[in-house]
């Protein structure tokens, strides 16, 4: 049975994040209706990480097996007719091998937050960027990004309901950079654990606020209580970039 890999964009502020649930529609789900329409069965999509509700994808990765071999441009544009006019298309399709798995095969993951430091509302990037009116020390924010890259228990960091067996991740980049209002934070990995990415940046923000210095997300770090993390950023900020195999 073939297996295919597939390279997705999606604009997450419509799901209730990747995964299908009860609740709501989730990105995994229309992508599974689409490829039945075209492909006349239910297979499984499975993804390279399991994006929150209102997060976004550049370039998140999956696989589905589909019973008949197909032109990779074929499935890529047969799947985006039955999409429309949702806000999620599928970029590349490439046939690769049935060990290939988008989740566990992948060796490093790249997330993106973006923080829009002005006083103006959002009008283009609503939904799309966290608008911070307060003014942002980024290289202070950066130094302090520097105490969490490593290995490293981010207990602090984990969502409450993280199922992942252990806290234990090694953060391999965390850099805070500034383009004109814009404040962007890159976070790299091989995996992460949930809400880490937005813990992590919740609190720098209170670094580049003044609350607090370096030295306080080193010690909230070590303190291994979920406690003791500055917040948590909104999920509309946060975009999952690339994942490397």
């Amino acid at each position: 049975m073939p297996r295919y890999k597939l390279t997705i964009e999606y604009d997450g502020t419509p799901y209730v994040g990747w995964q299908v649930q009860d609740n709501g529609p989730s990105v995994q789900g229309v992508l599974t209706d689409a490829i039945a329409a075209f492909a006349g069965e239910r297979s499984a999509v499975q993804g390279a990480g399991r994006t929150d509700a209102g997060v976004h994808a550049l370039g998140q990765v999956a696989h589905v097996d589909l019973a008949k071999e197909w032109d990779n441009d074929t499935v890529r544009d047969a799947i985006n007719f039955h999409l429309r006019p949702r806000p999620v298309a599928v970029l590349k399709v490439e046939r690769v091998e049935a060990t290939f798995d988008a989740r566990f095969s992948a060796t490093r993951r790249h997330y993106l937050y973006r923080i829009a430091n002005r006083r103006a509302d959002l009008t283009l990037d609503h939904n799309r960027s966290w608008r911070v009116p307060r003014p942002l020390d980024e290289a202070a924010m950066h130094a302090a990004a520097q105490q969490l890259v490593g290995r490293h228990d981010f207990t602090t960091f984990r969502a409450a309901e993280c199922q992942a067996k252990s806290p234990i991740k090694t953060l391999d980049r965390l850099d805070v950079s500034r383009q004109g209002e814009e404040l962007r934070i890159i976070a790299s990995a091989r995996s992460f654990l949930h809400h880490q990415v937005r813990s992590m940046v919740g609190s720098l923000v209170h670094v580049g606020e003044g609350k607090w210095a370096a030295e306080d997300v080193a010690a909230a770090l070590a303190a291994r209580d979920r406690a003791r993390c500055g917040q948590v950023a909104p999920p509309q900020g946060l975009y999952l970039v690339q994942v490397e195999y």
